[in-house]
């Protein structure tokens, strides 16, 4: 059988572990792999002439089939994707947010040219998703997911859990250990958290969801006592990349904090594992966890594609079929004041006689009612810590009875899962 040519962009970590684990695989072969820097010393170990500073001896190369693209990023990326598709070459990616911004583009453009672009590493890293979705789970109707898909946030947040940390320290020492970039704005702020959850929706819904619709909001703001109340209360706090739609195609897509139940798989997902959470008819409730990023896991996914196309290269004229993305409608997105969720509200107050009678007469104004409210530490300045969860309401709501606490200071405001 002849092998498999494929070009690569890029040879960071994950690029660095596709290279290594193709060592082992006798069917495909590697033709040219594209850097930026011929000559910076690397993990692993190239022959000089396989590489090349110019990503066009790549996708412009009549020798390579498949084109492994391991930059990230939009662009310069679109661009060298988008010349080897309409070049003849087929695509394997990592690349999220490409997917999320341009996925419709993408996806179009490799079906003009009757090509194939796979992707499973691009969700959760080590964690085999979008295929067992496109193929075992096909013939189910998947209405909900809940999914932990940073593992930097998810190591930040179970370091403060655990070590009693401010964010600030946490970070730090994430940093120091390489778990976090210099800029963890990507992480921290949950932009790849939510790339990363408009495609597992698209895919899961089958109707294309946009990143603009997608709600966003990172970790920065939690706060240790926020996590020791959360713990009393019978909660872990994580950053959950939450999307559900209902029988008129209303998809509520977003990226937060939320208290989760210990008595859930996801609230004991600790440090840089992920885990994705879905439920569907027939199949009911499903977990998977894994590494969700890493050299070695990451390039597990993307070797797997690679063979998904070996199989059947040269074999049809139409490859993959239950794999390529046919979403012709769209969702409708929720925007999340119209939402409905239980809360957690910490709230800072004077320590004085009917200030929790007032708390509550606002929000039952609102017709919220409370779940629970507890008055916590009282401090020397006459003020004390005031902590309440709602039961179910609307997301503006909340808004307004945050608004209308005179003299009270709101530390947080957390979503709480169901």
């Amino acid at each position: 059988m002849d092998k498999l040519r494929i070009g690569i962009i890029g040879l960071g970590t994950v690029a660095s572990g596709v290279y290594k684990t193709l060592q082992d695989i006798n069917n495909i072969e590697i033709i040219k792999i594209a850097v930026k820097n011929i000559n910076k010393p690397r993990s692993v170990s190239v022959p000089k002439d396989m590489l090349t500073d110019n990503a066009y001896e790549v996708v412009n190369n009549p020798d390579i089939d498949v084109v492994v693209e391991l930059i990230g990023g939009v662009e310069p990326a679109w661009d060298y994707i988008s010349a080897a598709i309409k070049n003849g070459k087929h695509i394997v990616t990592a690349n999220k947010e490409l997917l999320a911004k341009k996925g419709e583009e993408l996806f179009n453009l490799t079906e003009k040219h009757n090509r194939v672009c796979l992707y499973e590493a691009a969700i959760a890293g080590g964690i085999p998703i979008i295929m067992p979705i496109k193929t075992i789970l096909a013939g189910n109707r998947i209405h909900k997911i809940q999914a932990i898909l940073n593992g930097t946030t998810n190591y930040i947040l179970t370091k403060m859990d655990v070590d009693g940390a401010s964010y600030e320290d946490v970070l730090k020492e994430a940093q120091e250990l390489g778990y976090a970039e210099t800029n963890p704005t990507g992480d921290v702020e949950g932009f790849d958290a939510a790339y990363k959850i408009t495609t597992l929706a698209t895919i899961a819904f089958k109707k294309r969801v946009k990143i603009e619709n997608v709600y966003r909001e990172g970790i920065t703001k939690i706060r240790k006592e926020d996590m020791a109340q959360a713990n009393e209360l019978g909660y872990k706090i994580k950053l959950i990349a939450n999307a559900t739609i209902d029988e008129n195609g209303n998809a509520d897509v977003r990226v937060h904090p939320m208290l989760i139940s210990k008595d859930t798989t996801l609230a004991h997902i600790n440090y840089v594992t992920n885990a994705v959470a879905m439920s569907g008819y027939p199949i009911g409730d499903i977990v998977l966890s894994g590494p969700g990023a890493g050299e070695f896991p990451t390039a597990s996914s993307v070797v797997g594609d690679i063979l998904a196309i070996q199989a059947e290269f040269g074999k049809t004229d139409y490859m993959l079929p239950m794999m390529r993305c046919h979403h012709e409608h769209k969702a409708n997105p929720v925007n999340i004041n119209d939402t409905y969720n239980k809360y957690y509200i910490s709230i800072t107050a004077p320590n004085a006689i009917g200030v929790i009678a007032k708390i509550g007469t606002i929000c039952a104004n609102k017709n919220i009612s409370l779940a629970s409210i507890m008055q916590k530490e009282v401090y020397e300045n006459s003020t004390a810590d005031i902590v309440v969860i709602t039961e179910k309401c609307q997301e503006r709501l909340i808004k307004e009875v945050v608004e209308e606490l005179d003299n009270c200071t709101v530390n947080s405001l957390i979503r709480v899962a169901e």
